[in-house]
């Protein structure tokens, strides 16, 4: 899962970008509402945390902008304005959810995660797929109740395809969702990941369509 953080406080962004990261998570920060906006339009992100006191532009233009534009990814607002008018008016302009500040780490964590969910039509915080559980709270992969020891990137890959069970992704797209900006994509890395996660949770667990991608079957036998 690659995030979009949008949060012009340093010492702010670097705390949420390390808990982002501590979660399996890829992230891209910006620093004001036009690098926002314009990342936001540009690249392919799983969600956004948007503050909405950035300088340039604020962050509900920002949201407007992207909702105009039909970006369509989910969006966690932050910010130290909390009147409940504002809230109105961040939801009524497309937001998910919205954070006031301050806030705990947790609290943002687990509401990032119920959104990413629900974007994704799942409900559940434990994703399944036959024997194989992802509990998306801990990090924590079992395979017939045995626990799996994955890396960071095999992690971010296989709850990108648990989290769209049931969908053909193509290596391209995967590969968009698991590096942040500031890494190459190269789709043929993806190939690579999926053999080692096939080695570790099995041959039939992720299968391959071929020229089209790969795919976490719903209910796979």
């Amino acid at each position: 899962m690659k995030i979009l953080l949008a949060e012009d406080e340093p010492r702010i962004a670097a705390d949420i970008a390390i808990a982002l990261k501590a979660s399996g998570m890829a992230v891209d920060i910006v620093r004001d509402g036009e690098a926002a906006w314009f990342a936001g339009d540009v690249e392919n992100y799983d969600a956004a945390i948007l503050d909405l006191g950035l300088p340039k532009l604020d962050g509900l233009t920002v949201l407007k902008r992207w909702r105009a534009n039909e970006r369509r990814f989910p969006v966690l607002i932050l910010t130290a304005r909390g009147t409940w008018t504002e809230r109105v008016d961040g939801i009524n302009s497309g937001a998910d959810d919205y954070l006031p500040k301050p806030f705990e780490m947790e609290e943002l964590l687990a509401r990032l995660r119920a959104i990413l969910r629900r974007s994704a039509g799942q409900s559940a915080p434990i994703l399944k797929s036959g024997l194989l559980l992802l509990d998306t709270r801990q990090m924590r992969i079992t395979l017939r109740g045995v626990p799996v020891s994955l890396s960071p990137l095999e992690y971010r890959l296989l709850a990108f395809l648990m989290h769209h069970a049931g969908r053909v992704v193509a290596p391209t797209e995967l590969a968009e969702h698991l590096y942040d900006s500031g890494n190459d994509r190269d789709p043929n890395t993806i190939e690579v990941i999926v053999a080692r996660l096939r080695r570790k949770l099995g041959s039939g667990v992720i299968e391959t369509r071929r020229g089209f991608g790969y795919l976490m079957p719903d209910d796979p036998a």
